[in-house]
């Protein structure tokens, strides 16, 4: 699933016209980025909640066919229902297999290819784990970090914080019961699962950026375009 639907309010006035996965870097949307480097880890079925100007995506898009991917699309009103709120609104299309989640409003190189077996162990043992998270280094705009790994790769609330990457895979289960179609955070109500030991977790620490303003933007752009 990738998260399309915020409004990009800090990306104003960019977003006043065109919804935040769109805007183009390195000659190319941000959420075409996350299509490719997807299809390249063998995830072929990808599910793209809308919210904001949320028409022009599946316009834009269209089946996937051109990526060999199929896209499906969950739509949300322009206000949209949050990160918790949309993935449990778009379960019917996801089904019953453990999904990989990310944002699509980031531009990263981690291989998505190595969370497909992650997602098979999480499958065969809910019991124990219902979701893995990615943490990246602290970036500029987070320097407190969101949370901590500890020696058993589990994710932990106290300890060294590190950036959550915006890339995890969760059990469907871990959502059956939550609200659909209302709005709600990812976090903190997942800490539930963090304090059972239940919640996995990784560090990468390769090339990852948060874009969220116009100036986040044109220099991911000019780097993008430099090294072409």
């Amino acid at each position: 699933m990738i998260l399309a639907a915020g409004r990009g309010q800090r990306m104003r006035p960019l977003t006043d016209a065109t919804p935040k996965p769109l805007l183009a870097v390195g000659g190319k949307p941000l959420i075409v980025w996350q299509i490719e480097r997807l299809a390249a880890g063998g995830w072929r079925d990808i599910v793209i909640n809308t919210g904001w100007l949320g028409e022009q995506i599946p316009a834009a898009l269209g089946d996937g066919g051109t990526w060999g991917v199929r896209l499906r699309y969950s739509p949300e009103p322009a206000d949209a229902y949050e990160t918790g709120g949309g993935i449990a609104t778009a379960l019917s299309l996801l089904g019953d297999a453990p999904f990989l989640v990310v944002s699509g409003d980031i531009y990263t190189s981690f291989d998505c290819a190595r969370l497909q077996p992650v997602a098979r162990a999480i499958a065969a043992d809910p019991q124990r784990t219902v979701a893995h998270l990615v943490l990246t280094p602290n970036p500029e705009h987070n320097p407190d970090g969101d949370m901590a790994l500890d020696a058993q790769g589990r994710i932990r609330r106290e300890g060294e914080r590190l950036n959550y990457g915006n890339i995890g895979v969760f059990h469907p289960a871990l959502f059956a019961g939550q609200p659909r179609a209302q709005a709600w955070k990812l976090f903190p109500w997942l800490y539930c699962a963090v304090d059972a030991g239940r919640v996995s977790g990784e560090v990468f620490s390769g090339i990852w950026h948060n874009v969220g303003t116009p100036e986040q933007l044109a220099a991911l752009d000019a780097q993008l375009r430099a090294v072409d």
